[in-house]
């Protein structure tokens, strides 16, 4: 990993590190986000450049700066507020790129991988996409089954499933999980 990468995602992580929400174990949430889609990132794609690291770390910066109870508890208050979300860490992360000695179109370019723009025809963009579907899937998914019927979970995972590519089905295919939410995904997909 070169330097500017690696003290961008120590900058990253500083930052994470100050959310006040915790895991169970009392680690920050969005730091234990950030460091779980990285380590997807590297399994799903050993590959990628620089900006998609940038981008999968940088996913969820600052989370918890717009509370989600700020916004109606319907499905336009939810996407308006998952749209704010998107600007907020796409520009927070440009600046740190740009704080790090990054070009102005790095920044959008990892900008643009934030807010999901040409999801589905840029390779980069489905790749992060398809790492977020992985990361919700295997060490969120069973949560959320405990706290949700199972109509709206089959419906959430349909909806994770067809932002998916062909190389991110595959991937989730191959994570374990517990029987029950194993049960429900083989609903949700008709298996």
């Amino acid at each position: 990993m070169i330097k500017p990468l690696h003290d961008l995602l120590n900058t990253i992580d500083d930052i994470n590190r100050q959310d006040p929400n915790q895991e169970p174990d009392g680690s920050p949430k969005e730091l234990v986000y950030g460091q779980r889609m990285s380590r997807e990132l590297s399994e799903f794609a050993p590959d990628a450049d620089e900006l998609l690291q940038i981008a999968a770390r940088a996913q969820h910066i600052e989370r918890w700066v717009i509370a989600r109870s700020d916004y109606p508890m319907d499905r336009a208050g939810y996407k308006k507020w998952r749209t704010e979300l998107g600007v907020h860490h796409a520009q927070r992360t440009a600046d740190l790129m740009h704080n790090h000695g990054y070009s102005a179109a790095d920044c959008q370019s990892v900008a643009d991988m934030l807010q999901k723009k040409r999801l589905k025809s840029d390779p980069q963009v489905q790749t992060l996409e398809d790492v977020i579907c992985l990361v919700f899937i295997r060490y969120y998914l069973e949560d959320f089954a405990r706290k949700h019927d199972e109509p709206k979970l089959i419906s959430i995972i349909q909806k994770t499933w067809n932002k998916m590519s062909a190389d991110g089905h595959a991937a989730a295919l191959k994570i374990p999980l517990p029987d029950s939410v194993s049960a429900l995904v083989g609903k949700a997909l008709g298996a």
